[in-house]
């Protein structure tokens, strides 16, 4: 029997101490489903309360989603690992490389020494980077009046990379392109085939760019920690945008979400509905970019994201986070993970078959009280289980 009392003290102790506003968690082992809790405010302005069906915006835990709907149409022969992806999705031919800015502050471009892959998307060695992270870009966006990824405008996609394909590990749009390429692939939007092939059939109802009647009414604010304390905001993902961000345009509940990490954790299947191979999860979960290690993300924009260091030789599959080394929550080295800009993680141990995912709603990212609530919380579902 699972102890859950101690998960929820954990989680619950955290909005009581105003570490943060609300959260919502669930946790699960191969045979199913273990935790599922909501405690604290969705929106500390009206004191309504996170409830664990509380909808949140998961942001670049999307890309995850993203990933596993472009290796069902690699399964399918529609895209490829490796080939040059530009004869499927021609804005990738000739990308160049911004190599920093003359004396007038003009951008200086170089022609890419390679290619774009599908590989190269997935794992973030693509060259393309997010301005949060890399100062000479954000540079580059306000001189050339490009609106940031968030706009979910095509024009925010026309960026330089900052390496050649192929060569180093930076965060970035990559996996926004990816799903630009899974709907030239598929022929269908990325929400429809998202939602034909992936949400529908794990049953993740609750999962969709588009924020519906039904899921506003329990959708959590984000709120930003400023120096007068936690404020609630109505930022939001434009609702009718030009693209649907495949890197982080989603939102969902940590219960829809669960499901699909089950699905990877029991290599491609929830129950009786397989939406990936199991030989194709085994891929996705395996180091997929050779000697490249991530790379330490320094903030350049802090009201957004606070710096982010990796454990040294941290690694990246198709698309997910891999430590190299046990953690000290009790997490298995070869695990997989990733987050969310508004502080939502997941993770995801094939060897000790558990999985857990954690949101909160606040910004910046790497919020030190937000992590520090998350890693307590997976200490705990480990001890529980």
């Amino acid at each position: 029997m699972v102890n859950t009392d101690v998960i929820a003290s954990v989680l619950r102790r955290a909005t009581e101490n105003g570490d943060i506003p609300g959260v919502a968690a669930a946790a699960a082992t191969t045979d199913g489903p273990i935790f599922e809790g909501g405690f604290g405010a969705r929106d500390l302005t009206t004191g309504e309360p996170m409830t664990a069906d509380t909808v949140v915006w998961i942001a670049s835990m999307t890309k995850a989603i993203t990933g596993a709907c472009a290796m069902q149409l690699v399964e399918q022969g529609k895209l490829s690992l490796d080939e040059p992806l530009k004869s499927v999705l021609p804005q990738l031919a000739n990308p160049k490389v911004l190599e920093g800015f003359d004396t007038g502050g003009i951008a200086k471009l170089r022609p890419a020494r390679r290619d774009i892959s599908l590989r190269h998307l997935l794992t973030h060695t693509s060259g393309y980077v997010y301005d949060i992270w890399n100062a000479d870009m954000r540079r580059y966006m306000e001189g050339t009046a490009t609106p940031a990824i968030i706009s979910c405008e095509n024009a925010a996609l026309n960026i330089p990379l900052m390496a050649d394909p192929g060569e180093q590990w930076e965060y970035g749009i990559g996996i926004d392109l990816a799903g630009k390429a899974v709907e030239a692939a598929s022929g269908q939007k990325l929400s429809l085939y998202m939602k034909e092939n992936l949400l529908d059939p794990l049953g993740m109802n609750d999962t969709a760019f588009k924020i519906g009647e039904a899921q506003r009414k329990r959708l959590a604010k984000i709120h930003a920690r400023t120096p007068e304390g936690l404020v609630s905001t109505d930022t939001e993902i434009p609702q009718e945008p030009e693209f649907e961000m495949g890197g982080g345009g989603l939102y969902s509940t940590v219960g829809d979400y669960l499901k699909f990490v089950r699905a990877i954790l029991r290599r491609g299947a929830l129950e009786t509905t397989r939406v990936l191979k199991a030989e194709t999860v085994d891929l996705m979960s395996q180091n997929a970019m050779d000697s490249i290690s991530c790379r330490p993300m320094k903030s350049a924009a802090p009201p957004f994201s606070n710096d982010v260091d990796f454990v040294d030789g941290m690694k990246w599959g198709l698309s997910f986070l891999i430590n190299p080394t046990p953690m000290s929550t009790g997490r298995s080295a070869g695990s997989l993970a990733w987050a969310g800009l508004a502080n939502s993680y997941y993770w995801i141990d094939p060897t000790k078959k558990v999985a857990g995912v954690y949101a909160t709603q606040v910004l910046p990212f790497f919020d030190d009280k937000a992590v520090a609530t998350f890693q307590d919380y997976e200490t705990a579902v480990y001890r529980a289980i």
